[in-house]
């Protein structure tokens, strides 16, 4: 904000090292107020004085215009002018993009850049305005979506309210996964919009795919240089410095980089024999651990890959698995290595491209030439039958460069810590199919159903999902859709229900492919209907009658109840397959807001889009 003559008259003195006063202006605060001020002021050095000026300033990038006008003239007295700092936004909808902000955050902390860090749901979109330096992390959701936590900032730059950017310097690093087709489609939005509002970028926008971390840590060095060097060069506005080396807080210890190790207490087949899955109730112990986690979080499990696996996929390329190769500076056999350090199950895109060149094979030459086809074939086709296309001898070195480094897997938490205590539950799909004579499984689903043992260890860690949390009033009524394994986070939402004796409403749609093989958790859902907690279900199996009946039909034809239920305030959870449960059921949801609602398509839409803006609908999809 400009200064009057008084104030610059104020900070003048205050540089002169004179015994600070507030200026006599027509001050919002009241006489307390300014005493308690004055007596805080005189107390402080120069060097505190100038971080309090910045600190207040980014505090009032949060607060409403009406908050923030007593606290901006309040630092006006110490500073001429906001603070230079950079500001971290991630856009993140299973904690993957947070990881990369928070570790960002870290280590402009320990270079000494004032640095803030926020969700992108509670940032304002206007106050980039008022920012020197920005770095948006964005990862894509669904089909080039933008995650729930970013929907109304992404909305906001496309919109006319948004704020010319000509002073702003931003960068965009994008996550996301290659065997999509909208590929970090998030981090370009990001990218282009503010661009496209004057803001110049300081350094190239990356794309990272499901191995990001190393490519993501060397951009963030480059980056964090870019800003220390201009935050410190005195073109920018006034720098406040932290103290060099500061510690970020509340930082769990264990992490996806320092995972904890954990015990296996049970792994339960929780489907009929008859039935055509395997689906695995798993139990883990986390005694002694210190892990906490609420219901809706997932939890990310590191695993091994089949030791048969890697030697059948090295006698397809010639290699006998003695060969070495470096990981990351270590140096192991390729045998070894394809357990412990690479992705061997499923294929993606950039293998079967890569493979296709080195073989020459035309099968895989012309799936290149059509994206479409290429992510349809990758999708379906496991890696060793992508190298069983065409014979080729492949040096070690040649086979690990086709690979993506192995990468935890993500399960929906299917329990609540106030029930389970120091346990953790999963409910595993266990990928398990035919290949001509042969069986393909799927890597980590395999390793905590087959080849962990009870007692045997598992390294954990918790990925936290706002995105995905039960409403914090007790009292708002819940609808739950979550058919095969997508039921796992509603066990824990009714668990944390039960005990915290929660009196709002619960409705749970749940459905499969038979009752008397795939009721998965049937006796919990009977002792929960008995008890009251939960106040309705409804299932539908596919294959029990001719004619299949998925979610989405028991969902219509509970039409009228379900409209009266959101219109009374209810939260609606999705849980399960992205491809085409979950839009199954938003076209459902969409059709009871036009018969029961009397809603225009485009209106119905609207309010879906509300809905999930203020956070009374969200998915977990995958």
């Amino acid at each position: 904000m400009s200064l009057n003559k008084k104030e610059s008259s104020s900070n003048t003195e205050l540089s002169q090292g004179n015994t600070p006063e507030l200026p006599s202006i027509a001050s919002p605060l009241n006489d307390q107020q300014l005493n308690q001020l004055q007596q805080t002021v005189t107390s402080l050095s120069s060097q505190q004085l100038a971080w309090v000026s910045g600190y207040f300033w980014g505090l009032s990038q949060n607060q409403p215009a009406a908050a923030a006008a007593p606290i901006n003239q309040a630092a006006a007295v110490v500073a001429t002018k906001p603070a230079g700092k950079l500001s971290i936004i991630f856009a993140s909808q299973t904690g993957n993009a947070k990881g990369v902000a928070e570790a960002l955050e870290q280590e402009a902390k320990a270079q000494g850049i004032a640095v803030a860090l926020y969700d992108a749901s509670d940032y304002k979109g206007k106050n980039l305005a008022k920012e020197t330096h920005v770095i948006v992390v964005a990862s894509t959701n669904g089909e080039g979506e933008a995650p729930d936590n970013a929907i109304e900032l992404h909305e906001f730059l496309q919109s006319k309210k948004a704020p010319k950017l000509p002073n702003l310097n931003y960068a965009v690093i994008g996550l996301g996964d290659s065997s999509y087709e909208f590929f970090c489609q998030t981090g370009k939005d990001f990218d282009a919009y503010l661009s496209k509002l004057g803001a110049t970028s300081f350094i190239d926008r990356i794309d990272c795919d499901v191995d990001y971390e190393a490519q993501a840590k060397e951009w963030r060095g480059k980056a964090l240089e870019s800003v220390k060097e201009a935050l410190s060069s005195g073109t920018e506005a006034d720098v406040v410095q932290l103290p060099v080396g500061q510690a970020a807080v509340g930082h769990s210890q264990y992490n996806k980089q320092n995972p904890y190790t954990a015990t296996l207490l049970a792994s339960q087949k929780v489907t009929g024999r008859d039935s055509g899955k395997d689906v695995r109730h798993i139990e883990i112990d986390l005694d002694g651990s210190g892990i906490t986690y609420q219901p809706g979080d997932a939890l990310g499990v590191w695993y091994e890959n089949s030791s048969e696996l890697a030697n059948a996929i090295l006698a397809k390329v010639g290699l006998s698995g003695v060969e070495s190769v470096d990981v990351e500076g270590e140096s192991l056999s390729i045998h070894s290595a394809l357990v412990a350090k690479y992705e061997i199950t499923s294929a993606n895109p950039q293998l079967v491209s890569k493979f296709a060149e080195l073989s020459g094979s035309k099968k895989l030459q012309k799936l290149v030439e059509n994206k479409d086809k290429l992510r349809e074939y990758a999708s379906n086709t496991q890696i060793i039958d992508v190298l069983g296309e065409k014979k080729t001898k492949l040096t070690a070195e040649e086979l690990v460069g086709l690979l993506r480094g192995l990468t935890p897997r993500l399960y929906s938490i299917a329990s609540a810590q106030s029930e389970v205590e120091e346990e953790v539950h999963l409910t595993v799909g266990v990928v398990e199919y035919a290949q001509g004579d042969e069986t393909r499984f799927g890597g980590a689903s395999s390793f905590l159903s087959h080849r962990l043992e009870e007692g045997a260890e598992v390294k954990v860690f918790i990925e936290n999902n706002n995105n995905f949390k039960l409403p914090q009033d007790d009292n708002t009524p819940v609808i739950m859709i979550g058919p095969g394994t997508g039921i796992a986070p509603f066990r824990s939402f009714l668990q944390e229900r039960d005990n915290r004796d929660a009196q709002g409403k619960n409705w749970l749609f749940f459905g499969d492919r038979t009752f008397t093989q795939d009721f998965l958790y049937q006796v919990e859902w009977q002792k929960y209907l008995k008890s009251g907690l939960l106040t309705q279900l409804d299932v539908a199996f596919s294959r029990d009658q001719q004619d299949k009946i998925y979610v989405q039909h028991r969902i219509l034809e509970n039409g009228e109840k379900l409209w009266q239920w959101i219109q009374d305030g209810a939260y609606l959870y999705i849980c399960g397959d992205a491809t085409r449960m979950a839009k199954d059921v938003h076209e459902a949801l969409i059709e009871i807001a036009q018969q029961h609602g009397k809603l225009s398509r485009q209106q119905a839409e609207e309010l879906m889009n509300n809905l999930r803006k203020e956070k009374r609908y969200q998915r977990d999809v995958y």
